[in-house]
């Protein structure tokens, strides 16, 4: 067998070869350009085994692996990062990391989406980017009409409010301004409309989907992007490793015996922060249970911190109807029974 460590980078890669048979390994460098990359996998004999840090430019590479039938293993950085107590870091030591991460059988692998959940994710973050862009417009139209005595508030987005920001008098420069924005604001209302029509579509022929659309406050894109983004819910141990894989959990320093929180940590997916946090605050008007959990974290810690712990706690929800594949009402049912038992868990809904 071939064992490879690869340092992939955007041009080139730095692998270290091991012939399990001979011993021997081989240290090489391989330009992205040309087919240098193709020429030299296919020409490999055997089974072969390749290892790489997962990077954003990987695709291309992970592809080509599955079209040569090679056995491609993705790991984590910060993991891989941490095998090595050394200072010095270069490519020819990355490569060397990894193939003995391979060798030991100690290589942290990580779980990798399919091309569909892939596609959908992409489609996902590209009608994201069109609402953003739609938010700044609206913010500059909302500064403008402010600025002239025009104040309308939601209704500005109407047809009379656009109407009214349109009749007011400006300087050239301003008004030019103000309709290339007006011009804008209606391509992207125009293109997002578009969006949520598919992603309607997407999200009713998809069970997952349709399941999580039966919660309160949760709708098409957070029902479609939580089964996207979390892919095998089988793959989390419990709530925490769930909470911990998307971010909401608080840093920590702590030591000897004082423990010291921070803000959350952010390192997972800010999209699906943002939509749980947007659905969390539609939930707890429709669902009464997460109403007094709302208010009591209110009174307890204010605000923002009762937002985010509303967030976490619906995408827990969400996340236990995905794994079990049950329904809102199969899910306070279960809640309720849970309830009346001596185990008794904070937060979980009622049925009216």
């Amino acid at each position: 067998m071939q064992i490879i460590g690869c340092d992939l980078h955007t041009r080139q890669q730095t692998i270290a070869m091991l012939d399990t048979t001979t011993g021997e390994v081989v240290e090489k460098t391989l330009l992205h350009e040309g087919n240098s990359v193709r020429e030299f996998y296919s020409k490999l004999s055997g089974p072969v085994r390749v290892g790489i840090e997962a990077t954003g430019s990987m695709q291309w590479f992970v592809n080509l692996m599955e079209e040569l039938e090679i056995d491609c293993r993705v790991g984590h950085p910060a993991k891989i990062r941490a095998a090595e107590p050394r200072k010095q870091k270069h490519d020819r030591r990355d490569a060397d990391l990894i193939l003995k991460l391979l060798v030991e059988d100690r290589f942290p692998a990580i779980w990798l989406p399919s091309k569909e959940l892939q596609d959908l994710r992409a489609w996902l973050r590209h009608r994201h980017q069109w609402v953003r862009m739609r938010t700044r417009t609206q913010n500059a139209l909302q500064s403008m009409a402010l600025a002239n005595g025009l104040r309308r508030g939601p209704s500005l987005w109407s047809q009379t409010g656009q109407q009214a920001i349109a009749s007011l008098p400006l300087a050239p420069h301003t008004a030019y301004r103000r309709s290339e924005l007006q011009a804008m604001y209606e391509k992207f209302e125009t293109e997002i409309e578009k969006l949520n029509r598919r992603v309607e579509e997407q999200a009713s022929e998809r069970p997952g989907a349709r399941l999580l659309m039966t919660h309160p406050g949760v709708g098409p894109v957070t029902a479609l992007a939580t089964e996207v983004f979390l892919g095998d819910p089988a793959r989390f141990q419990d709530s925490k490793a769930l909470a911990s894989y998307v971010g909401m959990i608080p840093r920590e320093y702590s030591s000897g015996g004082r423990q010291r929180l921070g803000g959350l940590t952010k390192q997972g997916n800010p999209l699906l922060r943002f939509l749980w946090g947007e659905a969390g605050a539609h939930a707890v008007r429709r669902d009464p249970e997460l109403k007094r959990f709302y208010r009591r974290k209110v009174s307890q810690k204010g605000f923002g911190k009762a937002s985010v712990a509303v967030a976490r706690k619906l995408g827990i929800r969400l996340w236990i109807m995905l794994r079990d594949q049950i329904e809102y009402k199969e899910f306070c049912r279960r809640g309720q029974k849970q309830q009346k038992s001596s185990d008794v868990r904070a937060g979980m809904p009622e049925t009216r």
